[in-house]
């Protein structure tokens, strides 16, 4: 006997056995069909202890503006949960996890997470685990109907603020002429990129080895490129920045980020330089691998310096925010941890005095994971958005008011689990190889064990 009807009938043996009027008449006219047709008519979504995985599948949306894996998680009461690998990862880290969570009750995530979090990296190397991570959560929301944001403690504010760049210009007149058309839609906060590849044309702005690349060298970490930028490089790069912000104005919150892989050293004299047109951070100045170096930068200039896409767990943000190495962080939602660890992440900078911002570079399903995240950590500033000029990113998903970001902010969505579902017919317009969450029955099983001590 179904378990919900086993309850009806238990309070109608209850009302019998007291002998209550009100009992003695549900009693007269309620006969069995009666009370099973009641439950039929019921609309539950699952029972929670009862759900357990059953399949992990994959779709490849390409070009949305980048590639990005969504998964699909079933489960045996035939509710699904979405989640995303991170922007330019493979979709192989999550399909290796397939073996590790069926079977698992989804609503379980912490759990579930702690089980595979051993096969997640730094980078887009933690891609699969923050997908599976997030796809847990829709599904525990969906199975007991609330959202996200709800399981995390609640929600701290109803709109999320975001922030965008836009598309590229060695000019610095047109760029800033570009990020006004930004605050014209409606940003509060602007982002863009200048770095030393700006140089490559201009004699005497960079010392660096024959040979070397402009930029520094795309896989040599900055200290060891041995490139740095002269006082005439670090001028003409200030002359870039002014001519956006005589652009865009002083007011707006404006931050930075590729600059290339240079040393320590430019990295302070070009920061210093910066100090006077306000930016509101620069980003990833060095690797984040580097704290003590870090904190010198932060040390030496007056304007924030912040780090944190790249970081997978907590463990490295509380080396970061303890050593007071920097000032934000910027952890990547889909290289972090997924929603709790990020949340765990934002309240250990909230106690170090730490402002949270957010990096995001996907689809709207990682876009909702981002949103529910912010909206339960206090400490959350802006939440970075780069699909501003792709006119079918929202079209990707359904069951949520549109449009899903506007004049600035986004709505944290009241729906159940994340909040949205994928569009099958504009999804299938925008795969990059394979089908729409085609059968992966060789993932379903795998020799390995994966015990971490004896």
């Amino acid at each position: 006997m179904k378990p919900s009807l086993q309850r009806l009938i238990g309070r109608r043996s209850f009302f019998r056995s007291m002998g209550f009027a009100a009992g003695a008449a549900s009693s007269s006219l309620l006969t069995d069909a009666d009370l099973e047709g009641a439950v039929q008519n019921v609309s539950r979504s699952s029972v929670p202890s009862q759900l357990r995985i059953t399949d992990l599948r994959v779709a490849v949306v390409e070009r949305a503006p980048f590639t990005c894996p969504i998964i699909r998680i079933d489960t045996n009461q035939g509710i699904s949960g979405y989640g995303e690998v991170r922007d330019g990862a493979s979709k192989t880290y999550a399909l290796m996890l397939k073996s590790r969570v069926l079977g698992e009750n989804p609503c379980n995530v912490d759990k579930i997470f702690r089980k595979i979090k051993q096969f997640g990296h730094h980078a887009r190397q933690a891609g699969g685990v923050c997908a599976v991570e997030m796809a847990c959560w829709d599904l525990a929301g969906k199975a007991y109907g609330v959202p996200v944001y709800q399981m995390l403690g609640g929600k701290s504010r109803d709109k999320i603020r975001r922030y965008a760049g836009t598309t590229e210009s060695p000019n610095g007149t047109e760029k800033g002429k570009r990020l006004k058309k930004r605050m014209e839609r409606g940003l509060t906060r602007l982002k863009t990129d200048f770095g030393i590849d700006l140089l490559r044309e201009i004699p005497g702005t960079l010392s660096k080895p024959a040979g070397m690349e402009a930029y520094g060298g795309s896989r040599v970490m900055h200290p060891f490129t041995g490139v740095e930028i002269t006082d005439k490089g670090i001028g003409a790069l200030s002359d870039y920045v002014a001519a956006i912000r005589a652009e865009i104005g002083m007011d707006v919150p404006l931050s930075a980020d590729h600059f290339g892989h240079i040393g320590v050293n430019s990295c302070i004299r070009l920061a210093r330089a910066m100090e006077k047109h306000q930016l509101a951070w620069m980003e990833d100045m060095i690797p984040w691998q580097f704290t003590e170096l870090l904190k010198k930068i932060t040390d030496a200039v007056d304007l924030p310096i912040l780090t944190g896409e790249d970081i997978y767990l907590k463990e490295d943000f509380a080396k970061l925010v303890n050593s007071k190495a920097v000032d934000m962080i910027h952890p990547d939602l889909a290289t972090s941890g997924g929603i709790l660890e990020t949340k765990k992440i934002g309240d250990l900078a909230m106690e170090g005095g730490v402002p949270m911002a957010m990096h995001f570079a996907g689809t709207p399903v990682s876009f909702m994971a981002n949103v529910h995240c912010a909206a339960a950590t206090e400490n959350f500033l802006v939440l970075e958005h780069h699909s501003l000029d792709v006119p079918w990113w929202e079209d990707l998903v359904t069951g949520i008011p549109k449009p899903i970001v506007e004049k600035g902010f986004a709505n944290v969505p009241d729906r159940p689990g994340l909040g949205v579902e994928l569009n099958e017919a504009v999804v299938k317009q925008h795969l990059r190889d394979g089908g729409y969450f085609e059968p992966t029955k060789e993932w379903d099983s795998d020799r390995s064990n994966d015990w971490l001590w004896s």
